[in-house]
């Protein structure tokens, strides 16, 4: 049974249980690193995003990297989740009024998501990729266009 709903996880495009499990582990120990203040993972800046379930309405946490956006902004990008949107972009654009954003070390800041797109994607797109090419690498091995989205401080 169990093996059953592994296979029809992973058909479904989602990650399976073990997986879900480890990445949970790891987003609580970097979100414990991340308030300690450490600023950067992998050679990426780290910031802890604050949304509520779009369902649930229930607080969730994600460690996510940024990118610079302009004056007091930040570029992140929705590159997790398989063939699907991860939740954290799903929760985020379901209830962008109620985000917010932590800083290495620092108290929660409101913000408004804006998912970019034409132009200003391929802008944000063409800076972040520069600054990680691993990104291009990630979205040449999936099947959906990753969003772009722009946080500016409410």
């Amino acid at each position: 049974m169990a093996q059953n709903q592994q296979v029809k996880a992973h058909r479904s495009g989602r990650p399976g249980a073990v997986s879900r499990w480890m990445q949970q582990t790891m987003n609580a120990r970097m979100m414990r690193k991340i308030r300690r203040g450490r600023a950067t993972f992998m050679g990426m800046h780290v910031l802890i995003l604050n949304t509520v379930g779009h369902r649930s309405r229930r607080p969730r946490e994600t460690p996510v990297s940024w990118f610079p956006g302009g004056d007091d902004a930040w570029l992140i990008v929705a590159s997790g989740g398989g063939s699907q949107d991860p939740d954290w972009y799903v929760n985020l654009m379901a209830h962008p009024e109620q985000a917010a954003i932590e800083l290495a070390g620092g108290d929660a800041v409101p913000v408004a998501p804006h998912r970019l797109d034409g132009a200003d994607r391929e802008e944000a797109w063409e800076r972040i990729t520069a600054a990680q090419p691993r990104y291009a690498k990630y979205q040449g091995k999936s099947d959906r266009r990753f969003p772009v989205v722009r946080l500016t401080r409410r």
